[in-house]
C-alpha cells in the first residue's frame, strides 16, 4: 500500500479529492471528464489545431498577465515555458477529454489549464501538482471557458480553412488544364437529362471551375471573419475578471505569437449568445460539398458505359470494378467524393441544430467544432485524391461527343431562329420519327436544299459561340432572302 501511495498524488476540486499517478500531466477535473464522457474515441487532441489554439491563448494570457501585473515573472515564465513545449509537441495522452462533453467546453479548457499548470510546477519545483502553479488561479487568469473555447475554435478553424483553400486551388488548377485540353471538343448539352444544344467540353468544365473559384473566395471571407474573437468577454460578456489593460494586451500577444491580426468582437454578448457564424461557415462548406457531389455525379454520367452509356469522357482506371465481371471499371473516385459530400451535408444538419443555444451562452460548441472539423478534414484529404486519381486524368471521347452533338434534335433551334418555332418543331418531329439528323430532316421536309443545309450545319461548333451563331444565322437569312 505504501508503494502504491508513493506513486500517486492527491488533488482536490469543488466535488472532493482524487488520487492521480504522480507522472500524470492532467489533473482532477480532466480525470472526472474522462470518466463522464468517454464515448466517441475522439478527443480534443484529435481535432486539428484545437489544443494548440487553446495553448496559444494560455501563452498569450500569461504574457499579458505578467505585463499588466497579474502574474509574477517566475510564474508567468514557467507557464510560458510549459506552453511553448506543448506547442512544440502535443502529447495526445495529455489531452484525453472526449470531444462529446457537456459544460460548454469547460472540460477542454480545464484539461489544458491542468496540463500547463502541472508542467509549470514541475519546471519550478520538480513535481507536478497545483502548487506553486494553479490551473485556475494562474493559467486561467483573466479568462473563462466561455471566451477561451469559442476563441480557440476560431483560431483552429482558421488554419483548417486555409488548408481547404489550398486544396481547392489545386482542383481549380486541374480544371483549368482540362478547359485548355477540351477547348475544341464539341459535345451534346443536356437539360433535364434530355438532348439540348451543343456546348464544348471546355465550356462545361469552365462552369465547374468557376463554381469552385467562387466558393474558395467565400471560404476566404469566412477565414477573415475568424479573426474576430470574444477573448476578454469572460463568463457572460461583461469581461468580469479581465481588466481593460489585459484585454488589449492579450490580443497584442496573440497577434505577436501567431502573426495574425486578431481583434475583439464588436459585441461580446452577441459573441457568446449567438453561434450563427458557424452556420455561415457550415453553409460555405456545404456549398463546396454539394458542388463536388454534382461534379462527381456528372462525371459518372458522362463516363457511363463505356458502350451503353453516355461515353463522352474516360476516367482513369484506378482499380478493378467487379469481383465477378472481368474488365469492369467503376468511377470509384467520384463515388468516394460523393460520400464525403453526404457526410458534410449531415454535419451541416448537426451544426444547424447546435447553433441554437440558449440564453447567455451556446453550450454545444464541442459538437459544432467536431462537425466543422470533420467536414473540412474529409474534403482536405479527399479533394487531392480526387484530383490526382480522377480529374487530372480525364480524357475526351472526341468522336462520340461530336456524333451525339450533330444528332441532337435541339439543333432545330437554329431553324426556329431563321424561320419560326412551328416550322422548326415540325422538322424536329419528322427527324425523330424517321431517325434523321436535323440537317437531313430539313431537306426531306423541303425546307431547304442540301447545299443550304450543309452550309448551315457544316460546323456545329458555331452553335457553341453566341457571336458565331448570330453571324451564321444572319448570313443564312441574307443568302436565302429570308426576312
Amino acid at each position: 500500500m505504501g508503494d502504491t501511495q508513493a506513486e500517486l498524488r492527491q488533488e482536490a476540486d469543488a466535488l472532493g479529492t482524487r488520487h492521480l499517478p504522480v507522472d500524470c500531466a492532467y489533473g482532477i477535473q480532466t480525470m472526472r471528464a474522462v470518466e463522464n464522457f468517454s464515448i466517441s474515441g475522439r478527443t480534443i487532441a484529435d481535432i486539428e489545431g484545437f489544443v494548440p489554439a487553446i495553448v496559444t491563448i494560455k501563452l498569450a494570457a500569461a504574457r499579458a498577465n505578467q505585463k499588466t501585473g497579474g502574474l509574477s515573472e517566475v510564474i508567468a515564465g514557467a507557464i510560458c515555458a510549459a506552453a511553448e513545449a506543448c506547442l512544440n509537441e502535443v502529447l495526445r495522452a495529455d489531452f484525453p477529454v472526449d470531444i462529446y462533453h457537456g459544460g460548454g467546453g469547460t472540460a477542454a479548457n480545464m484539461n489544458v489549464n491542468e496540463v500547463l499548470a502541472n508542467r509549470a510546477s514541475e519546471i519550478l519545483c520538480g513535481r507536478k501538482g497545483p502548487h506553486p502553479v494553479h490551473p485556475n488561479t494562474h493559467v486561467n487568469m483573466g479568462q473563462s471557458t466561455n471566451d477561451v473555447i469559442p476563441s480557440a475554435m476560431k483560431i483552429a478553424v482558421a488554419g483548417q480553412l486555409e488548408s481547404l483553400r489550398d486544396v481547392l486551388t489545386g482542383l481549380v488548377d486541374a480544371l483549368k488544364e482540362k478547359e485548355r485540353a477540351f477547348s475544341g471538343v464539341v459535345k451534346l448539352g443536356r437539360t433535364c437529362l434530355q438532348d439540348a444544344l451543343p456546348v464544348t467540353l471546355a465550356q462545361q468544365f469552365s462552369g465547374y471551375r468557376a463554381a469552385f473559384e467562387r466558393q474558395s473566395a467565400d471560404i476566404a471571407r469566412i477565414e477573415e471573419a475568424c479573426l474576430g474573437l470574444p477573448l476578454g468577454a469572460t463568463a457572460v460578456g461583461t469581461a468580469f475578471g479581465a481588466s481593460a489593460a489585459y484585454r488589449d494586451a492579450v490580443l497584442r500577444e496573440l497577434a505577436a505569437i501567431t502573426g495574425k491580426a486578431w481583434h475583439a468582437e464588436d459585441n461580446f454578448f452577441d459573441a457568446l449568445q449567438n453561434a450563427d457564424f458557424w452556420l455561415r461557415l457550415s453553409a460555405a462548406l456545404k456549398a463546396v460539398a454539394l458542388t463536388l457531389s454534382k461534379f462527381s455525379a456528372d462525371l459518372r454520367l458522362m463516363s457511363s458505359g463505356p458502350r451503353a452509356g453516355f461515353g463522352e469522357i474516360g476516367l482513369p482506371a484506378v482499380q478493378p470494378g467487379s469481383s465477378i465481371m472481368p474488365g469492369k471499371v467503376n468511377p470509384v473516385m467520384p463515388e468516394m467524393m460523393m460520400q464525403v459530400a453526404f457526410r458534410v451535408i449531415g454535419n451541416d444538419a448537426t451544426i444547424t441544430r447546435a447553433v441554437e443555444g440558449e440564453l447567455d451562452l451556446n453550450v454545444w460548441e464541442s459538437i459544432i467544432l467536431e462537425a466543422v472539423s470533420e467536414s473540412v478534414r474529409l474534403m482536405v484529404r479527399g479533394i487531392p485524391l480526387f484530383v490526382s486519381g480522377c480529374v487530372a486524368g480525364i480524357s475526351a471521347k472526341i468522336d462520340r461527343c461530336r456524333e451525339d452533338a450533330e444528332g441532337s434534335l435541339a439543333l432545330s433551334t437554329a431553324l426556329a431562329a431563321i424561320y419560326d418555332y412551328p416550322t422548326a418543331s415540325a422538322v424536329a418531329k419528322y427527324a425523330a420519327q424517321h431517325g434523321l439528323a436535323i440537317r437531313d430532316a430539313a431537306v426531306a421536309c423541303g425546307l431547304m436544299g442540301g447545299a443550304a443545309a450543309a452550309s448551315l450545319f457544316a460546323d456545329i461548333s458555331a452553335f457553341t459561340d453566341p457571336m458565331r451563331t448570330e453571324a451564321l444565322i444572319e448570313q443564312f437569312r441574307a443568302a436565302h432572302s429570308i426576312s
